[in-house]
C-alpha cells in the first residue's frame, strides 16, 4: 500500500521533501496557506507533484500518514492545532532526510552564529579535502542534496524551529554556538522554552558523538557539560583557558586542542573580524579538527574564508571612512559583538521592529565607542530613550538614503560608518537581505 505525504510549505525545504519522498514511493501533496513561488510551482509541475496554494484542504491533509512541516509555521497555526489534535505524526524535513543518507552529520545551532560557523565549518572541511554538504537553514534542501548528491559529509545549520520537529535524527557532531533571548513570540514568551529547544541538539547526537559548545555562555555553558558529558564526547571552546582540553582565544591567537591535538592561529590570519566571529571560529575549527582536517589545512581555511553577506561585510572605503553592512545583526547580542569588533569612532545606524530589546547591554559601547546614532526606522522612540543622553550626536530618519547621507556628513577619516540594526526590517524593508542590499546600492553610490 503507497503511503501518503503531506508537506505543509512549498519552499525550498517543502519542495526538497516532495521530490525526495516521490523517489522514495510516497504519494506525496504539498499545500501551502500562501502563494508558492513561481519557481517552486515549475518545479513541482515538472516532477508532477500535486499541489495547492493560498488553502489547506483540511480533511484530506488530516488523511495522511505523514506531515512534513515547513519550519516556519508556528504551532498555532489552525491546520496544526487539527492535526495536534487528530494525533498526526509532524516531522521536519530535517528528519526525513537523515532517513536516507548514511552520510556523517554536524548539527549547528545557536542564536548568533551559527550561520556563519556552518559556513565557515562547511569551507574549512572541503580545504581538508573532505567530500562535504551545507544545507538546513542555509543553502540548498537537505532533503534534494540526500537525492541528488552523494556527500560524505553535511553541515547542518539547525533552527530552533527545525529542532522541534526532529526526533530520530542521529548526528555525528552537535554544536551549540550561544543562547540570548530570540523569538520567544514562538515560546510564550518563555526563555527556558527556547533553552530547551535549542538544547535538543545534543540529545539528537548518538552515543559516543561529540559534543562541541561555549562554556562561557551565561545562559547554558556549564549546565551543557554537566548534562552531556554522560555519554558524549565533550570539547568546549573558551575566551581563557581555564581546564585542560578547551579550544581557548589568548593574546590574539586561538588555540584549538581537542584531543590534545593542539593548533593555533594568529587572530589577524582569520579572515573574520571580531570577537564573535573568532569564538564562531573556534567552533568551527575544533569540528574541523574532530573531522580529522590537519592543522595546515584548517589555518590556510581560516584565512581564506569568505562570510556570507550582511554579517560585518565590509562595503566600501571613502575619504578613508568604511561603510560596513551588518544587517543580519537583528538583535542586541549580535550588535553588541558588532560595536566591539571596531577601534575606530563609529557612526552607526540601527533601528526597525523592535523585538522587545534591552538596549541596556550596549550602553557601555556605544558610551565608549559611538559618536553618533542615526535611528532608522518608522518608530524610533525606544532607540532614542535608550542612547539620547549617552551618544554625542542622535538624528532619525524613515528613510535609507537620508540615513546613509546623514553618516557620510557625520564620518571623518579613519571613522567606521556600521549599519548594525538590532531590529527586525519589516517596517521598511522586505527582510534583512533586502535592507542590507539597498545599503550596500546606496553607500556605492554616494
Amino acid at each position: 500500500m503507497i503511503r501518503t505525504l503531506t508537506i505543509l510549505g512549498g519552499g525550498e525545504s517543502g519542495v526538497g521533501a516532495a521530490l525526495l519522498g516521490k523517489a522514495k514511493g510516497y504519494s506525496v501533496f504539498i499545500s501551502d496557506f500562501g502563494a508558492i513561488q513561481e519557481k517552486y510551482a515549475n518545479e513541482l509541475s515538472t516532477a508532477e507533484i500535486e499541489f495547492e496554494q493560498n488553502k489547506h484542504s483540511e480533511e484530506r491533509i488530516l488523511r495522511s500518514d505523514l506531515i512534513i512541516k515547513s519550519p516556519g509555521i508556528p504551532e498555532t497555526a489552525p491546520i496544526v492545532k487539527r492535526l495536534r489534535g487528530n494525533g498526526n505524526l509532524i516531522i521536519s524535513e530535517i528528519e526525513f532526510a537523515a532517513r536516507y543518507t548514511d552520510a556523517k552529520l554536524i548539527g549547528i545551532t545557536g542564536t548568533n552564529g551559527k550561520t556563519t560557523t556552518a559556513l565557515l565549518t562547511h569551507h574549512l572541511l572541503k580545504e581538508g579535502g573532505l567530500n562535504v554538504g551545507l544545507a538546513g537553514n542555509v543553502g540548498q534542501s537537505f532533503a534534494k542534496q540526500v537525492l541528488h548528491e552523494t556527500f560524505d559529509w553535511y553541515v547542518l545549520e539547525l533552527s530552533s524551529f527545525q529542532l522541534d520537529d526532529t526526533y530520530e535524527l542521529k548526528l555525528d557532531i552537535a554544536v551549540l554556538t550561544n543562547i540570548t533571548p530570540d523569538h520567544l513570540d514562538r515560546y510564550d514568551q518563555d526563555f527556558d522554552k527556547y533553552i530547551a529547544s535549542k538544547m535538543r541538539v545534543f540529545h539528537l547526537v548518538h552515543l559516543g558523538g561529540d559534543a562541541v559548545f561555549w562554556l562561557d555562555d551565561p545562559s547554558v555553558g556549564k549546565s551543557i557539560l554537566r548534562q552531556v558529558s554522560n555519554g558524549l564526547n565533550v570539547f568546549p571552546f573558551s575566551l581563557s583557558r581555564d581546564a585542560a582540553g578547551i579550544s581557548f582565544i589568548q593574546n590574539d591567537r586561538l588555540f584549538y586542542v581537542p584531543k590534545n591535538f593542539e593548533v593555533s592561529a594568529p587572530r589577524a590570519d582569520i579572515s573574520i573580524r571580531g570577537l564573535h566571529n573568532m569564538l564562531n571560529a573556534a567552533a568551527a575549527g575544533t569540528i574541523a579538527l574532530l573531522a580529522e582536517v590537519n592543522g595546515d589545512d584548517l589555518v590556510r581555511g581560516l584565512s581564506n574564508f569568505k562570510n556570507a553577506p550582511h554579517r560585518l561585510e565590509s562595503v566600501r572605503k571613502l575619504d578613508d571612512v568604511e561603510y560596513i553592512n551588518d544587517s543580519k545583526a537583528t538583535n542586541v547580542d549580535a550588535v553588541f559583538y558588532a560595536l566591539d569588533a571596531f577601534d575606530t569612532p563609529i557612526v552607526w545606524i540601527a533601528g526597525g521592529v523592535d523585538k522587545g530589546n534591552e538596549y541596556s547591554l550596549l550602553e557601555a559601547l556605544a558610551k565608549e565607542k559611538v559618536k553618533a546614532l542615526i535611528c532608522l526606522g518608522k518608530d524610533n522612540s525606544k532607540l532614542l530613550t535608550a542612547f539620547e543622553n549617552l551618544v554625542p550626536v542622535v538624528k532619525t530618519t524613515d528613510d535609507l538614503i537620508v540615513a546613509v547621507r546623514m553618516a557620510k556628513e557625520l564620518a571623518s577619516p579613519g571613522d567606521t560608518v556600521l549599519m548594525s540594526p538590532a531590529c527586525a526590517s519589516f517596517d521598511l524593508f522586505n527582510n534583512y537581505m533586502d535592507r542590507g542590499e539597498k545599503f550596500k546600492k546606496t553607500v556605492l553610490a554616494l
